[in-house]
């Protein structure tokens, strides 16, 4: 298979991150006969710096003619501490959203063995957790009208849904929900907020077409808390952006650490795959970064395209640098690994999984390895 994918590396430790994912994507490609192209763009505050927009069309026009697109973080302090800011970088990734149509984001939530006491919510509370969460994504208080009055002092957000919006993520949700538990948790504010009732409403209607499949509710204060009380009930959750955006936030803290875990944001014709955590301006540069996520996202990617072998090897490579203690600090605060030692040893398990004496913890820490 040839694949043409944008990669947009953004900000603070996400061109450390992604460099990791293309070395993954580099090895399937050689092992399994695929040919994967890249082509990077700037996305974010460093293309705020260098054009003053921060999703230049040429960036866009990129996007819109890959197959897909690897990202990795957007985000700098000052503009995060500054409210007055007038552009952002978060406005390009909102922007690319929309323009790609990527209007649903699927975030797997599942802790690994070996880190189940990374993680500070007790054992027997997260042990056989495994739950995917559907966030719609260009819709809701993130996109609609906003308002600010001259002097400063009242603001708003409009929050809106339309039946179709919230019907052809249903629809993901629930497929989803058949190759899994058949159970699908719908999380809103019905008790307060008309969009929530229009949410029940429509995705009542769109579970008439899945009968196999479970269909519950449950407001998103009572959600957040059970996410940490008893998180092995949810199979598949399913809610509008800005409550996705914090409940999947909120799940990371299952598996250890936000460096975890990958995402995709899919739509009709386009798909993006990127990991959850943010720019972490604090760790740029210092090698010490988690690649994981980003890793992962390379193998969601693969299994978009039905390479699932390929992305199951990606899957076995995180399982056995997890096992082996080739984690960064935020896993083992006295690990000597880095974020590049990471990318090499799931590199190197690609090209030589069977080869198991090869991984040990003085060939990854001085380096050596097929990828330059």
């Amino acid at each position: 298979m040839n694949l043409k994918i944008a990669v947009l590396p953004g900000d603070g430790i996400g061109p450390e991150v992604i460099l990791q994912a293309k070395k993954a994507l580099y090895a399937i490609g050689e092992v399994y006969n695929h040919e994967f192209v890249f082509e990077e763009a700037l996305m974010g505050a460093i293309a705020i710096d260098k054009t003053g927009n921060p999703l230049p069309e040429q960036t866009l026009n990129l996007c819109l003619n890959t197959d897909a697109v690897l990202f990795g973080a957007i985000g700098d302090p000052k503009y995060d501490n500054n409210p007055n800011a007038k552009v952002r970088p978060e406005q390009g990734l909102l922007k690319l959203r929309k323009e790609l149509g990527l209007f649903a984001n699927i975030r797997p939530i599942k802790p690994y063995k070996s880190l189940i006491d990374a993680s500070p919510l007790k054992r027997e509370i997260i042990e056989g957790a495994d739950f995917t969460i559907f966030r719609e994504l260009t819709g809701g208080a993130y996109f609609g009208a906003k308002t600010l009055n001259e002097e400063g002092t009242h603001a708003s957000d409009l929050c809106e849904y339309s039946e179709e919006e919230i019907t052809r993520i249903a629809h993901l949700a629930f497929k989803s929900a058949q190759n899994r538990r058949k159970k699908l948790t719908m999380v809103d504010k019905a008790n307060v907020l008309e969009t929530s009732r229009l949410w029940r409403k429509v995705v009542q209607k769109v579970g008439e077409s899945y009968p196999d499949v479970a269909l519950d509710f449950l407001f998103v204060d009572n959600a957040a808390m059970q996410i940490i009380l008893n998180p092995k009930q949810f199979d598949v959750i399913l809610t509008e952006n800005l409550f996705g955006d914090i409940l999947s936030d909120e799940a990371s803290v299952i598996t250890g650490s936000i460096g975890l875990l990958a995402s995709a944001s899919l739509g009709e014709k386009n798909a993006l795959f990127e990991p959850i955590h943010g720019s972490y301006p604090q760790a740029k540069g210092k090698n010490i970064a988690n690649p994981i996520a980003s890793i992962l996202s390379a193998a969601m990617l693969l299994e978009h395209f039905g390479l699932f072998k390929e992305a199951n090897v990606i899957y076995q490579a995180v399982e056995k640098a997890i096992e082996f203690k080739v984690v960064t600090v935020d896993l083992k605060a006295d690990s000597k690994f880095g974020t590049n030692e990471v990318g090499e040893f799931v590199s190197n398990f690609i090209f030589s999984k069977d080869d198991l004496l090869y991984f040990n913890n003085d060939n990854v820490h001085i380096g050596q390895s097929t990828i330059v």
